[in-house]
């Protein structure tokens, strides 16, 4: 049990002592969870987290709980705290993060569509250095003119005063092809931010480790 451990190689202790980089992902976990079970301590209660959920950014309450000793509350507290984090990374906006094609966006941004069982819409906002702004989950549920409203889109573009944006959104069936309405969609809000002054550069559909990009098959038109 962690009272097992020597005082400075305790979780808390250490993250005092040494700084919060020294702390392996096992010991991070476990300062958030604060307590184990009977039988396990929250180190080991961590690692069996971590040996459930290879890549952290897979982790959410609802596989959290499906682990024995891991309740609602350790569940959301997980959950809430690496979704924080995940938050913090995307906002950066003092690294001035230049995100130049849609490879590169993909990769900084994938982790927002892992394990969803809904379709997700983003919208990455740039200046006209394509340098990101801010990136914002817009709506949940099928992508459709009636549930995306380019209003929406577009407002926020003006108040970020974002002069290009990339479009995003997952299929959670696995295929990456774009839909007859992802395509009538796509060419609606082209149309409507070049009448605005806003340049849509790209629409990505994501899937598990995969990507479609309107802009790299010419379909953007």
């Amino acid at each position: 049990m962690i009272k097992d451990i020597p005082e400075k190689e305790r979780p808390i202790e250490k993250l005092f002592e040494k700084g919060e980089k020294a702390l392996s992902d096992s010991e991070l976990i476990a300062i958030i969870l604060r307590s184990g079970t009977k039988s396990k301590s929250a180190i080991d209660l961590a690692r069996n987290i971590l040996e459930k959920n290879k890549d952290l950014r897979e982790i959410n309450a609802r596989s959290l709980k499906s682990i024995k000793g891991v309740g609602e509350a350790k569940a959301a507290s997980l959950a809430a705290a690496l979704e924080l984090g995940k938050r913090v990374y995307l906002n950066k906006t003092d690294n001035k993060v230049k995100l130049l094609n849609a490879e590169e966006i993909f990769n900084y941004t994938k982790y927002l569509f892992n394990s969803l069982k809904q379709e997700e819409f983003y919208v990455l906002y740039f200046n006209n250095k394509q340098e990101l702004i801010e990136t914002k989950l817009l709506f949940k549920g099928t992508i459709n003119s009636s549930v995306v409203h380019p209003r929406e889109i577009f407002k926020e573009a003006y108040l970020l005063s974002a002069s290009k944006i990339v479009c995003m959104h997952n299929h959670p069936s696995g295929s990456t092809i774009p839909s007859k309405k992802d395509i009538e969609f796509t060419k609606n809000i082209v149309r409507i931010g070049s009448l605005m002054g806003v340049n849509v550069i790209d629409h990505i559909i994501v899937s598990d480790n995969k990507f479609y990009s309107f802009y790299e098959h010419n379909n953007l038109n």
